[in-house]
């Protein structure tokens, strides 16, 4: 563990103060909180600009226009040459079953 000494304006010390209480925790746990919580933040939402959406799209586009289209037969020799493997034993029905439901509760 790292130690930091800071200089905080008298305001904004009482108001952590009263954050923590109000939580139920040291006012360190909470300061350690309160920057983990914004430093995640930062590395979690990114936020796109219109223009680079409709430019992904426009590639995405042009990347599908490029693959075209496969017939039955050439679809039947790619499936032919895939491998088959052994599921795992903890795949069970009912844990398909869960994961499925719970990717269409996130839509």
């Amino acid at each position: 563990m790292n130690r930091l000494t800071l200089r905080l304006p008298e305001t904004l010390h009482q108001q952590l103060v009263n954050l923590a209480q109000g939580e139920g925790i040291s006012l360190n746990q909470y300061i350690v909180y309160a920057l983990t919580r914004q430093v995640i933040s930062a590395y979690t939402v990114q936020t796109i600009s219109k223009e680079n959406i409709e430019k992904q799209q426009e590639n995405f586009n042009h990347l599908l226009a490029q693959l075209g289209k496969a017939d039955a037969e050439e679809i039947e020799t790619v499936l032919s040459k895939r491998e088959i493997v052994e599921l795992e034993p903890e795949l069970t029905p009912d844990t398909i079953n869960c994961l499925k439901e719970k990717i269409k509760n996130q839509k």
